[in-house]
């Protein structure tokens, strides 16, 4: 049995697209929100001869896929974020690059020579990584109309995957891909009325509009910090949002919090979405990593619950890491 796994954002399932489109396969489907990122350890063992990762932190899933390893299972694993030691494996093969401007699908883009750009292109946009998108973009030839529907595209899928559970989201992020399998062009999907691009266009225009009344927490010539209501709008936007103030204030790191829903027995927390200046993408990744259930890359990154306790402390790291 072979099992795709991958992450739930624009990234993972762009990269998956890519690669099934190019070589159709049976497979099991293994995803979630953006913020699932311990998916190996679905993996069953005793019925996987082969599995395919893409963008999820090979530093997270180490024991999973350690097992996996032991009991012989195949695995091509491709991704751009943080891996801690990488087992020594003749069953292993891996893609891996985590310079902040390569992404998976931009990796995948590379494996297979270009095949269906077009959709890396919308996947690296989607990863804000705008650089790298628009070089690719003017290599194939297209118009700054067509680079703005990539970008809205790749946006919009990104957009999709954020949610503190899969109740958050428009669409699943399996059945997404599953229905972008019948479009090997994205143009074709972007052209047609109705199309899923139109649904979460108007989805993403009506959370964002929301977003714009963000409480500011903080706010410096160095960081800007906003909290977003604790609602399902502002979980799915936290993510898109970061991006949309980063691309606005290159020179600034900013961070954008949503309350945890929690129970009594917890202390409360804050999902945390940090974005490192665009002019300076390093460091997100480390800072977040410091924190229990944070991680990410070199210009995006995250921690799943925050203490409320720590935030000052949070902001306090950030500060420090992008004092000039």
């Amino acid at each position: 049995m072979h099992y795709d796994v991958f992450n739930g954002d624009a990234d993972g399932i762009i990269a998956l697209l890519q690669l099934r489109l190019a070589a159709p396969k049976e497979s099991v489907l293994i995803t979630g929100v953006k913020r699932d990122i311990n998916l190996l350890k679905q993996v069953d063992v005793t019925k996987a001869c082969a599995v395919t990762v893409l963008d999820i932190s090979l530093e997270k899933n180490n024991e999973a896929l350690q097992a996996l390893l032991n009991n012989q299972v195949e695995v091509f694993y491709v991704d751009h974020h943080r891996t801690g030691d990488i087992p020594k494996s003749s069953s292993l093969t891996t893609l891996i690059n985590t310079d902040a401007n390569i992404c998976t699908s931009l990796l995948v883009n590379d494996f297979l020579q270009g095949q269906y750009a077009n959709w890396a292109i919308a996947a690296a946009f989607g990863d804000n990584m705008q650089a790298s998108a628009k070089a690719l973009a003017v290599k194939q030839g297209l118009t700054e109309i067509e680079q703005t529907q990539l970008n809205e595209l790749g946006i919009y899928i990104n957009y999709n995957g954020y949610g503190a559970s899969i109740d958050d989201l428009h669409f699943h992020p399996a059945k997404l891909y599953q229905a972008l399998l019948a479009y090997p062009d994205p143009f074709t999907l972007i052209n047609e009325q109705g199309s899923l691009f139109w649904q979460l266009k108007q989805a993403y225009l009506t959370d964002m509009a929301k977003a714009q009344s963000a409480e500011v927490i903080s706010d410096t010539n160095r960081v800007k910090t906003v909290q977003l209501a604790d609602e399902p709008w502002a979980r799915r936007v936290s993510g898109v949002f970061g991006n949309d103030l980063a691309n606005q204030a290159p020179d600034r790191a900013h961070i954008v919090l949503t309350l945890n829903k929690s129970d009594n027995s917890a202390e409360a927390s804050y999902t945390v979405s940090l974005r490192a200046p665009l002019n300076n993408k390093q460091g997100a990744g480390d800072i977040c990593a410091q924190f229990a259930t944070g991680g990410g890359r070199a210009a995006a990154a995250g921690v799943n619950a925050l203490p409320v306790s720590k935030l000052t402390e949070f902001i306090k790291q950030v500060e420090r890491y992008y004092q000039p």
